[in-house]
């Protein structure tokens, strides 16, 4: 579009390189304070292993539970259902940590019946879950 073809009116368009000197500017901020924490955690590092003693000793390199001497083997058999349970609640904690942001978003004006249709959803998906592990027999303490 030619300069005549528009109004009086509109400006013509301009370029800022300020606004993007800015905005790098801002990046270049977040990239010098990631430096900045990179290099404070290498010193640190660093320093520990210098000024620490290093004396291994057969009872250091001893593996220990709780300063209890180990007897038998390190293997040990551990139930699934104990990770089922824990699964199971992981599921729940992320429901529970979905629910604040969605109370939030349901009381702001004109969402209401669309987050409340998403939450059902998501709250139905999560009971046919649980309904699934209920029929299995997974929720069975024994």
């Amino acid at each position: 579009m030619r300069h005549r073809d528009r109004g009086a009116d509109v400006p013509e368009p301009t370029v800022v390189a300020a606004d993007a000197a800015d905005y790098f500017q801002t990046y270049s901020v977040v990239g010098l304070i990631a430096v900045v924490g990179v290099l404070f955690v290498a010193v640190a590092f660093g320093a520990g292993r210098l000024l620490r003693p290093v004396v291994p000793t057969p009872e250091k390199l001893l593996t220990y539970e709780c300063g209890v001497d180990p007897v038998g083997e390190g293997w040990a058999h551990t139930q699934v259902r104990y990770y089922v349970y824990a699964f199971l609640y992981v599921i729940f904690a992320v429901d529970s940590i979905f629910l604040f942001p969605w109370a939030t978003v349901f009381a702001a004006p004109g969402y209401g019946a669309t987050t409340l249709v998403e939450m059902f959803i998501f709250l139905g998906f999560l009971a046919v879950g649980l309904l699934y592990a209920y029929k299995k027999g997974v929720l069975a303490w024994t």
